[in-house]
C-alpha cells in the first residue's frame, strides 16, 4: 500500500490511497491441480495392488487305516514287520514255558572277533659311541678308621750356629688357654762357658704363662764351651724361636668339667 503526501487541497483528504489490485488466481489453481493429481494416483494403485486376501489355515483332518482295502492291509503289515520292539526284544523258544527262564549265555566280544595286538617297537641303534665308564653296581665301602693325628712336638731353633745345645730339660709346656700359640722370640746371651746370662723377650706367643716358661727352659740350657776363654770375654747373642706344637698342656674345657 503507497501513499502519497499531497498539499491538503479545498475539501478533499490529506492522503490519497491507490485502487487495489485484481487479485491472482494461480495459488488457487494450483491447490486444485494438486489435489486432484493425489486423487488420481490413490486410484491407480488401488487397482494395481489390490488389498491382500487372507488365507485362512487347512482344517485337521484325521486319516484312519481301517484294513477294508489291500492297499491299507499292506501297510499295516510293513508296520508290524518294521516295529523296533520286536527286534530287541528277547525270543523264546517256542517249547518253553511261560514260568521258565531262559538261559542266557554271556559272549564277550573280544572271544568272537579276537583283538589285534601291536608288535613291540624294535630296538633302535645308538650311534653314539659306548662310553669310557660303564654303569656299575655301587660298592659299599668299609668305614675308614680314624687316624690319630700327628703329634708335631716343640722345637727349639737358634739363628747363631755356634750355639750348641748340650743338655736341656724335657720340655713339657702347659698353655693357659685352648687357642694355639704363636711362635716365641728371646733374645739370648750365651757366656764362655756354656751359661746362658740374659734372655729378653722379643715376640710373644700370646700365652703370658706359656712365654715365662719358655723363658725358664732357656736359663737352664747349656751349651758347648768355647775354645779360647778369658776373665773378660765376650757374650754370644742369637735369636732363640720356640715352635709350638700339638704337645702341649690343655687346660680341661667347659664339657669336661661338668659332672
Amino acid at each position: 500500500m503507497n501513499a502519497q503526501v499531497h498539499a491538503p487541497a479545498s475539501g478533499g483528504l490529506l492522503f490519497h490511497w491507490e485502487r487495489p489490485r485484481r487479485r491472482q488466481w494461480a495459488i488457487a489453481g494450483f491447490l486444485v491441480l494438486s489435489a486432484a493429481l493425489h486423487a488420481l494416483g490413490f486410484y491407480i494403485f488401488q487397482v494395481v495392488y489390490p488389498p491382500p486376501i487372507a488365507l485362512l489355515p487347512p482344517p485337521a483332518q484325521v486319516t484312519v487305516i481301517a484294513p477294508t482295502s489291500h492297499e491299507a492291509r499292506t501297510f499295516l503289515n510293513w508296520l508290524d514287520a518294521e516295529d523296533p520292539a520286536l527286534a530287541s526284544q528277547t525270543q523264546r523258544p517256542t517249547d518253553a514255558r511261560a514260568f521258565q527262564l531262559p538261559r542266557l549265555a554271556h559272549i564277550p566280544s573280544y572271544v568272537a572277533v579276537k583283538p589285534r595286538l601291536k608288535d613291540f617297537p624294535g630296538e633302535r641303534a645308538n650311534p653314539s659311541p659306548p662310553s669310557a665308564f660303564p654303569p656299575q653296581p655301587v660298592t659299599a665301602e668299609a668305614p675308614v678308621a680314624d687316624l690319630p693325628p700327628l703329634k708335631a712336638p716343640t722345637t727349639l731353633i737358634f739363628s747363631n750356629p755356634a750355639l750348641v745345645l748340650l743338655e736341656g730339660r724335657e720340655s713339657k709346656f702347659q698353655a693357659s688357654s685352648r687357642e694355639p700359640p704363636e711362635n716365641a722370640r728371646f733374645s739370648v746371651a750365651v757366656d764362655s762357658l756354656g751359661a746362658v746370662r740374659y734372655a729378653f723377650p722379643e715376640h710373644s706367643s700370646g700365652d703370658a704363662t706359656l712365654d715365662e716358661q719358655a723363658r725358664r727352659y732357656l736359663v737352664l740350657c747349656r751349651f758347648r764351651r768355647q775354645s779360647k776363654s778369658a776373665p773378660n770375654d765376650q757374650l754370644t747373642w742369637a735369636i732363640a724361636s720356640f715352635e709350638f706344637g700339638n704337645d702341649l698342656q690343655l687346660p680341661a674345657s667347659p664339657t669336661e668339667r661338668a659332672p
